[in-house]
């Protein structure tokens, strides 16, 4: 059998304060291969961010381990590339788009023309080859997410780390740029582990959903999406087998957030 591309083994991690210690994560432990799309959900508070935050190597687990291509994560990967919710943080609003999307390439020392080919066919797949000039404060809030996407993909990642990256745009860009991800994480093979609270969002995109439960985290189902892996907004959503996912992750989640013993409704629209 292939090794998996990710392992998070056993992974722990507390905060500790002056006034108190908190448990983000209790002992959690999964895998991805290589080439799959991964979406994980859970209650708010849950410990999603601090896991992504041990996966992409920004800090250091308590106990237990993350392993990206067999090499224990110590710090952040070369082969990772991380979109975050935060996009206004994330972009530098004194550089135009090109050259935002090109800064992490330089760690990579090309040459300067295969720098900008790559920024630039990077920037034409996610629609915004006609803004290279523009700056990110000059866009929406979508296209500065998007701009965002083409700066990882033009990187050449082995994994792409997504944290909330939609939560902060409208419906509309939101399920937009849901497509987008989809059709890039298909045309370049790329592995995506892709964080988000929304439980339609978890479903629609993933091929599996890891859901968590409340914090001290740990993992309540490895729920495998068996719909069809061409997808869209509107025959997916309205299918009998994308309500009963539905259910099943919003049932696994109130369960969860709910105190033992107390009963579980059904999922809002649902039968």
């Amino acid at each position: 059998m292939t090794a998996p591309l990710l392992e998070v083994r056993h992974v722990r991690k507390v905060y500790e304060g002056r006034a108190r210690v908190v448990e983000a994560i209790g002992d959690l432990s999964f895998a991805c291969a290589a080439g799959e799309l991964v979406c994980i959900v859970g209650p708010s508070g849950a410990g999603k961010t601090t896991l992504l935050r041990c996966v992409a190597g920004l800090i250091a687990p308590t106990s237990g381990e993350v392993v990206l291509a067999g090499a224990r994560v110590a710090g952040p990967p070369a082969g990772m590339a991380v979109v975050f919710q935060d996009y206004g943080r994330s972009l530098f609003p004194w550089l135009t788009v090109e050259r935002n999307v090109a800064l992490p390439l330089a760690a990579k020392q090309l040459p300067g023309p295969q720098v900008r080919r790559r920024a630039r066919a990077a920037l034409a797949e996610v629609g915004l080859g006609d803004v290279l000039a523009a700056y990110p404060w000059q866009l929406s809030g979508g296209m500065q997410q998007r701009v965002a996407i083409a700066r990882a993909i033009a990187y050449e990642p082995k994994i792409l780390v997504m944290d909330e990256p939609f939560a902060a745009v409208d419906a509309q860009s939101r399920a937009d740029l849901e497509d987008l991800t989809r059709r890039l994480w298909q045309r370049h093979g790329v592995t995506v582990v892709f964080v988000t609270h929304d439980i339609d969002e978890a479903v629609y995109m993933g091929q599996r959903v890891l859901i968590l439960s409340a914090s001290p985290t740990t993992l309540i189902e490895d729920l495998a999406v068996d719909l069809p892996a061409e997808r869209d907004q509107l025959t997916t959503r309205s299918s009998p087998r994308f309500a009963e996912l539905r259910a099943r992750v919003y049932a696994q989640i109130q369960r969860a957030r709910q105190p033992r013993g107390a009963a579980v409704g059904p999922a809002p629209g649902a039968g």
